[in-house]
């Protein structure tokens, strides 16, 4: 390679510069600048360093230049102005305020650069009094407080068969998940492959609809199901039927339920009458996630429903009792219930008190 005048550089700042180069924490123009001083200080002209560094020639003139007038300190970059990272603490306090109790005008909620408009601060301190704050204006989520009556009676009943289930008996968590769609689709699936997600097509064909009754077994996780064409009082006296059959004789019932018209029809009631060892537990109205089930259903909607495609309700029928059979043989676990009834109905009365 071409030669040119030798860059003078002391041992000192060899040795320091190849410090750099074998710090995996120096930044990359750090260590550009480095190479390109190391190897002018070996005479090779700033054609030869462009070519070999792949940059410029102005870039080496640059940086010779600034060795000679200041050394090695000259070659690293010098603070850049700009806004504080710290935030006053009246700064913070407006965002805050303005966080909880105002609406912007172009939005429903504040979004991060809305309110760094707003506010006149960076994106990053935003970022930084609401993670402060634990305030993430981005969520929401629903919530309804029971009005039942009964509500602190019927929670300490369920919560105790839960933590505290009797001897000699099964309890079963039972409710039914109606009207579920046999959805196919207008074209073909795109198949997933690689550098492609799986895809369908927005919309969709109806080809009728099926509900399930299911029963959960909080001691072993197993489902017992039905699938009916309806949705009445004769399907769930049947379903009854059903786990009565299905119990040994021997063992009591212990059913907790929801408030729904179809369990307490005079037929439900004159079979609970001729079968004394099932006793039922609802509970409160409005407040379905004290069944254990409902985290089934969910489970059933991501892994079978929301993805399937049925052509007909004949498909959709076979596809749940599928489901049910795969679950009981292979995910089923027993039910762990953790929140005790007197932390729910402190819960409970914080949020009555905030409304």
């Amino acid at each position: 390679m071409a030669k040119a005048e030798e860059l003078e550089v002391s041992a000192a700042d060899r040795a320091e510069l190849a410090r750099w180069l074998r710090a995996s924490t120096t930044r990359k123009s750090h260590v550009e600048r480095a190479r390109i001083i190391l190897l002018s200080a070996e005479g090779l002209s700033a054609e030869a360093i462009g070519a070999k560094l792949d940059v410029r020639r102005i870039t080496v003139y640059k940086w010779r230049g600034r060795y000679r007038s200041g050394g090695v300190a000259a070659l690293v970059d010098a603070p850049r102005p700009g806004q504080p990272r710290r935030l006053s603490e009246a700064k913070a306090k407006e965002i805050l305020h303005k966080t909880t109790r105002e609406i912007p005008h172009e939005a429903t909620h504040w979004s991060l650069r809305l309110m760094a408009k707003s506010a006149n601060v960076s994106i990053h301190q935003v970022q930084q009094v609401w993670a402060a704050a634990d305030l993430r204006p981005h969520r929401l989520k629903n919530f309804k407080i029971s009005n039942d009556p009964k509500f602190a009676e019927k929670v300490v009943d369920v919560v105790g068969l839960y933590m505290d289930p009797p001897d000699n008996a099964v309890v079963l968590s039972v409710d039914e998940k109606t009207q579920i769609q046999a959805l196919d689709r207008t074209q073909p699936m795109l198949q997933l492959r690689p550098g492609q997600i799986e895809r369908r097509t927005h919309d969709y064909k109806r080809h009728g609809t099926a509900s399930l009754y299911a029963a959960f077994d909080i001691a072993t996780g197993k489902v017992l199901g039905r699938v009916t064409k309806k949705h009445r009082g004769k399907e769930f006296l049947e379903f009854l039927e059903q786990i009565e059959r299905n119990v040994p004789k021997k063992l009591a019932l212990h059913l907790v339920l929801d408030n729904s018209s179809t369990h307490a029809t005079p037929e439900v009631k004159d079979f609970l009458a001729k079968h004394p060892r099932i006793q039922m537990h609802f509970t409160p109205t409005s407040a379905s996630w004290l069944n254990a089930v409902e985290g089934w259903f969910s489970l059933l909607e991501r892994r079978s429903i929301h993805r399937g495609i049925f052509t007909s309700v004949q498909e959709l029928r076979v596809e749940l009792r599928r489901f049910i059979a795969a679950h009981n043989a292979h995910s089923a676990k027993p039910f762990v219930w953790t929140k005790s009834a007197l932390s729910i109905l402190d819960s409970v009365r914080r949020a009555k008190a905030h409304l």
